[in-house]
């Protein structure tokens, strides 16, 4: 457990000597390639991306790239904080769209339906899909059959806790079930009395991203679908969320959650957790970055596995904002060399740097198995492990009435015929699920035979 206060740290460390192109290029790439150019104008490619946590680095890495390819190629990145998703659709429409795109969980079915994407299956050869093919998720990294995006990082899911507040109360370990982290918050509530600290908290402002945090990652633990869906059966089952929806509102009836979680925030939240009003909650490995460079701590914390409902581990803490990277624009004039750009962001050197520098958990177990741990304080309790990994992608629906997240939400502040509720929500959701498959928007079958146990393992043994 470490102490966090007053902590000044660079969680930056800029690249250096990276490979000027990785190993890679495929048939595609081998025959169709230009053999260099070294002559004329350079050819410019632009690179768009949304992400701000990484922007600095992967300048760098780009300005390197620039300095020592041997093909004359100069690519340009611009990031884009606000309405990314929109300026691509505009950039295609206006023919005007980057050469190189940053593909996220969000919009990667989007993009590919819309046609922006370009196909690698071509450009890869035998031991880029060998080094790939372990983290490759259909409808995250693949559609149709094609690969139109290989992954790179993730954020794993867990239990973050006030240790001194654990003493205090004379708690040994992090609960491992419900039933334990409901006895828990009591008591660290109790224990907490005289300084005004809580023995829970959740962000309840952000119905999506409290969610996916908080009750999806418990699902997930014991083997239940996050979002709702049962792989096995191809329709949508919610009452695996039934003990964990009567958990927290039971936290909320004890007087165990911090008060006003109806309207918290994420980084109100983070505030009042550094300065010891929280004993724990449930929330991904940006955590140890951000207790640095924005909230220092003034307590001693620490990160566990989120609990399972019964403490058993009967499936994996699916890993967050995780899947696809980087996309060559289907519209590009210049897709050889975009291609080789593509090979020297994805090669071991500048992946291995993106791990141990801290912008995100590598997915790809020949990187984790060579790299050091991440250099940011705190990182520990947050690496990978045997269960830790990737679910598949449950289809995306557009429910009438109020979505999961919501519902849930309400249940913990109300209460309700949880029953009635649970029913009403399959309902909607299985008949949008019908909708979204005969419109052709969603294409997803029944698999009897999945098995959650069998994700565990994928990073690391």
């Amino acid at each position: 457990m470490l102490r966090k206060t007053g902590i000044v740290a660079s969680v930056v460390v800029m690249a250096v000597g990276l490979a000027a192109c990785g190993s890679g290029g495929g048939d595609k790439a081998a025959e169709q390639a230009p053999k260099g150019n070294t002559e004329g104008q350079k050819v410019k490619l632009s690179y768009w991306t949304e992400d701000r946590h990484d922007l600095a680095y992967i300048q760098e890495v780009v300005k390197k790239f620039n300095e020592t390819n041997q093909d004359n190629i100069e690519v340009e990145v611009k990031g884009m904080a606000e309405n990314y998703n929109q300026s691509v659709d505009i950039a295609f429409v206006s023919n005007q769209a980057p050469d190189i795109i940053r593909t996220t969980p969000s919009n990667f079915i989007p993009f590919v339906k819309k046609g922006y994407l370009e196909p690698l299956d071509d450009y890869l050869n035998e031991d880029m899909k060998d080094k790939f093919k372990s983290a490759l998720v259909d409808k995250s990294n693949m559609m149709n059959g094609n690969i139109y995006s290989l992954p790179n990082y993730g954020y794993s899911s867990r239990l973050i806790y006030n240790a001194d507040l654990f003493e205090k109360a004379g708690i040994k370990e992090p609960p491992k079930s419900l039933s334990e982290m409901v006895e828990v918050a009591k008591k660290l509530t109790e224990a907490g009395k005289e300084t005004g600290a809580y023995g829970f908290a959740i962000n309840f402002k952000g119905p999506d991203n409290s969610f996916e945090k908080g009750p999806r990652v418990i699902a997930e633990m014991s083997g239940i679908g996050g979002y709702g869906y049962d792989f096995k059966t191809g329709r949508y089952d919610f009452s695996g969320f039934t003990e964990i929806m009567k958990a927290f509102k039971q936290m909320k009836d004890d007087g165990s959650m911090l008060p006003g979680v109806e309207a918290m925030d994420i980084d109100p939240l983070r505030a009042q957790f550094a300065e010891g009003k929280i004993g724990m909650y449930l929330s991904i490995s940006a955590e140890p970055g951000v207790f640095i460079s924005q909230f220092p701590t003034k307590v001693n914390w620490s990160a566990a596995l989120p609990p399972s409902i019964d403490g058993e581990a009967r499936g994996i803490a699916g890993y967050w904002k995780t899947g696809p990277w980087l996309s060559i624009s289907s519209k590009t004039k210049h897709k050889e060399e975009a291609w080789k750009f593509l090979e020297y962001m994805y090669s071991d050197e500048v992946l291995q740097n993106y791990y141990e520098d801290g912008y995100g958990l590598s997915l790809l177990p020949s990187i984790i198995e060579k790299s050091k741990d991440p250099a940011i304080d705190g990182i520990e309790g947050f690496l990978p492990t045997k269960y830790d990994g990737i679910w598949p992608i449950s289809p995306s629906v557009g429910v009438e009435g109020m979505d999961f997240p919501n519902v849930f939400i309400k249940y913990t502040l109300s209460g309700g015929d949880l029953d009635q509720i649970i029913e009403d929500v399959n309902k909607r959701y299985n008949a949008a699920l019908d909708k979204a498959k005969a419109s052709g928007e969603v294409s997803t079958e029944a698999t009897p035979d999945f098995d959650p146990i069998s994700l565990q393992g994928q990073l690391v043994q």
